[in-house]
């Protein structure tokens, strides 16, 4: 939630003093109306303490607005024993003051605090009149005191609509707060995961090789600790990227890993051998050379980099991963992405039935799968993942295209639904 004026702390001072110091003397020229020096510091002293409770911190304002109700009450009293009484006013100022503090505690305070407070205002507000000659109250009493009682009725009702929206406010901000909390984790198990997934990998195949007798050669060796660093240094970049969008939330770059098309896809798999099976891709070649919106290339790119990620971490014993991403171009257009492997885990989890549409069933820590689903359906799309018979572990995803896929050279602009920008 942003401040509508984003003022320093020593402005806000000089503009309460500014603001204090022409209410202090009204307030003070409507006391000096009484002729009497007492009854002038009472309601100097009434209306101040209204004023400041207004504008005080909330952690005093129960306090200070207390204090300000009762001495009004008090000043009230003191009037209506003297025989000095005021000729044109009975506290304009210190009115308004006592409204404006009903508004604040209905709209701070919790409903029984801001019961006694409102109660106490409501009684300064009805005997505030008193303070006029006696000789008035028959012709303005009728009158005036329905019209605080209204006027403190509106008070109330506008406290509460700024209640409300403030806890509106409140909820809205926790839940953007939250969005963000989610795409960072998903932004941090992608990539960073990703990366640490497949030094894990790589450091198991030498220590298992090893302990089966058949350690790699040294220019083995040299390779897989070369495909360890290069994993590190990725996921070390993408950490930075990470920390930077945390530290500004308005860096204009995200984590890395944006993609302009699908043709990176094949860099992707062709990385994968190190650490598993050689994956087979078949891309559809429209999807190749066809103006692909960015947030759906993203989230393909997603889907198969958190599917082949899980076959790394479930399924060591695949020997064959299918990763099939092809364009459906039916009565509503999309892209639709299969990733398959034969690993033995796959099979004993899928027993007889077909395949799952539970997208955490496979990972302990349910965080990947959930967040492709999210990021599938931030975009209008959906996936599922499960066992199937006589195939093994599938993943698939079904992400709808806004319209018809464009070809280079078509004038017509990709379309891009707002909500890719997420």
């Amino acid at each position: 939630m942003n401040p509508l004026f984003d003022v320093p702390a020593g402005g806000r001072r000089i503009a309460a003093v500014g603001a204090g110091v022409p209410l202090l003397a009204a307030v003070a020229a409507e006391g000096a109306d009484t002729g009497s020096l007492a009854l002038a510091v009472a309601w100097t002293l009434a209306g101040g303490l209204l004023s400041a409770a207004v504008a005080t911190r909330r952690d005093r304002f129960d306090a200070v607005a207390a204090a300000g109700v009762l001495a009004s009450c008090l000043a009230t009293l003191l009037t209506t024993l003297g025989a000095d009484r005021p000729e044109t006013t009975f506290g304009i100022v210190e009115t308004g003051a006592l409204l404006l503090v009903l508004v604040r505690a209905v709209r701070l305070r919790p409903p029984l605090r801001a019961a006694a407070l409102a109660g106490g205002a409501l009684t300064a507000l009805t005997v505030i009149v008193l303070r006029l000659p006696p000789s008035e109250y028959e012709p303005l009493v009728p009158f005036l005191v329905p019209a605080l009682w209204c006027a403190a009725v509106l008070a109330t009702v506008l406290g509460l609509y700024l209640r409300l929206h403030d806890r509106y406010r409140t909820r809205e901000h926790q839940a953007v707060v939250q969005s963000q909390r989610l795409e960072y984790a998903r932004e941090l198990h992608d990539f960073v995961g990703h990366h640490v997934t497949a030094i894990i990998a790589q450091t198991k195949a030498v220590r298992y090789a090893t302990a089966a007798g058949r350690p790699p050669s040294p220019e083995e060796l040299d390779g897989m600790l070369a495909d360890i660093e290069d994993a590190g240094s990725q996921a070390m970049r993408s950490m930075r990227s990470m920390v930077a969008v945390l530290r500004e939330p308005d860096h204009p770059t995200g984590v890395e890993g944006p993609y302009g098309g699908l043709a990176d896809l094949r860099t992707l798999t062709d990385r994968f051998p190190a650490t598993g099976p050689v994956p087979t891709l078949t891309l559809d070649p429209r999807l190749v050379a066809g103006q692909l919106p960015p947030g759906i290339a993203t989230t393909v790119h997603h889907v198969v980099r958190e599917s082949l990620t899980n076959v790394r971490k479930h399924a060591r014993r695949a020997k064959a991963v299918t990763v099939d991403v092809r364009l459906d171009d039916g009565t509503a257009p999309a892209v639709l992405v299969s990733v398959t492997d034969d690993g033995a885990d796959s099979a004993a989890a899928g027993g007889e039935g077909g395949a799952s549409t539970d997208p955490v069933r496979r990972t302990r820590s349910h965080y990947g799968l959930v967040g492709l689903a999210e990021r599938a359906a931030m975009v209008g799309g959906t996936v599922t993942a499960g066992p199937r018979a006589g195939v093994g572990w599938v993943v698939e995803a079904r992400i709808p295209l806004p319209g018809p896929l464009p070809t280079p050279g078509d004038d017509r602009p990709a379309a891009t639904p707002a909500t890719l920008d997420a």
